[in-house]
């Protein structure tokens, strides 16, 4: 007699007053348990290349920035959600991550700014997430296996899905190599920001609000589309051109780099981040992948000039290499792992930091670098030996 076909189970109600049972599973089949938060308490499933975060504050900057697009967050504070999220504090419309993995979620947020739970304001976008896992074994497993792709959801409850499909769904995930995650994120138009009495043109590969506001004290911003040529940039007469930062590889995207080729010389330029990156590109340096990337807020950087010391806010996984660089220099390492954190040019009006001086809510070591590009756009003279003169800000 044969045997009867195989069939899956039933999914499991969640017990009155618990929240369903959820998992986090890797495509080689490692596994944290934890239960469903946000739109995975609804049968919603994300699926991106895990990364953790090390920030004690500024869960929803995090979670707005634009350059964790095609990524799973995961946070290695415990106590998530403890002060709710706002509108000011946005760093973009909508939560740019796929997914979010933390420890403890706080169901009930204690401060006078907050207007909605983290929670709520994740369902409401469509983001799953996954609260109750071991984020120190899970941070553990991505710094010996680097940063992968995997698969969240609920395995329990309305929707719910099973470990075999979620582990299917981790296998098939690109993850970020070679993938242009900037389309994802650019705007479709230009727009104006600012009044102040420089006019910058900003690519926008991802920017971030607190840049917006930061630079627009001191110019009239036009954000153009990252596919913008130079010379629709430079026919706009700008005084300046940042390059924003931005989600994934830089080698996905040689539109960009030829369009900052187009740029050197011509115009005053400042980049940050994936805006860095180009740049390098640009000047004939390379760029590879991190193991695990940098994402916290408390990495230091040395200064090579003078050697002050910043404490720095950072979201990346690619970097750097200097080799072959030409007409500059590097400015700045990180000196946890000699990452390159900052170029300046020696020919042409140009800099860049892979670090992010506009950090919101901080730290703020960092911010005289909006300084230097006003100084810059004033001067047009080339900022190396600027930068290496410069005595660190109070």
């Amino acid at each position: 007699m044969s045997s009867p076909e195989p069939t899956s189970p039933e999914p499991r109600s969640p017990r009155p007053g618990r929240r369903p049972k959820a998992l986090l599973v890797f495509g080689d089949g490692t596994t944290f348990e934890g239960e469903a938060m946000g739109a995975a308490t609804t049968g919603g499933v994300a699926a991106g290349e895990v990364v953790f975060n090390t920030v004690l504050s500024g869960y929803q900057e995090v979670i707005t920035d634009p350059s964790y697009a095609g990524q799973i967050l995961t946070f290695t504070y415990p106590h998530i959600g403890n002060y709710g999220v706002n509108a000011a504090d946005a760093e973009s419309a909508a939560p740019a991550c796929r997914g979010v993995v933390i420890r403890a979620l706080t169901d009930r947020p204690s401060n006078w700014r907050s207007e909605e739970g983290l929670e709520a304001y994740l369902t409401r976008h469509g983001v799953a997430g996954i609260t109750g896992v071991d984020t120190r074994r899970l941070t553990r497993y991505l710094r010996d296996a680097g940063a992968r792709p995997a698969a969240l959801g609920a395995v329990e409850g309305d929707g719910a899905t099973d470990e075999a499909t979620l582990r299917a769904r981790a296998s098939a995930e690109k993850g970020t190599d070679g993938v242009d995650l900037v389309a994802t994120v650019s705007t479709a138009k230009p727009y104006t920001y600012g009044d102040g009495p420089y006019r910058v043109v900003a690519y926008d590969f991802g920017i971030k609000r607190t840049m917006l506001e930061l630079m627009g004290r001191m110019a009239t911003i036009e954000v153009v589309p990252a596919s913008t040529p130079a010379a629709a940039v430079l026919d706009r007469k700008p005084d300046g051109v940042f390059l924003s930062n931005g989600p994934g590889d830089p080698a996905a995207l040689p539109y960009a780099v030829d369009a900052i080729k187009g740029l050197l010389g011509e115009v005053p330029v400042f980049g940050i981040c994936l805006g860095h990156q180009l740049l390098g590109e640009a000047l004939g340096a390379g760029t590879f992948k991190l193991p695990f990337g940098h994402h916290g807020g408390n990495h230091p950087v040395r200064r090579l000039a003078g050697g002050p010391v910043e404490i720095t806010s950072q979201n990346h996984n690619y970097a750097v290499s200097a080799e072959g660089l030409e007409g500059a220099e590097v400015t700045h390492v990180n000196l946890n792992d000699g990452v390159v954190e900052g170029l300046a040019s020696g020919e042409v009006p140009a800099f860049s930091v892979q670090y992010h001086p506009e950090a919101g809510p901080g730290p703020h070591d960092a911010r005289y670098l909006f300084e230097e590009f006003r100084i810059l756009m004033e001067t047009g003279r080339p900022p190396l030996g600027r930068l290496h003169n410069r005595e660190r800000s109070a």
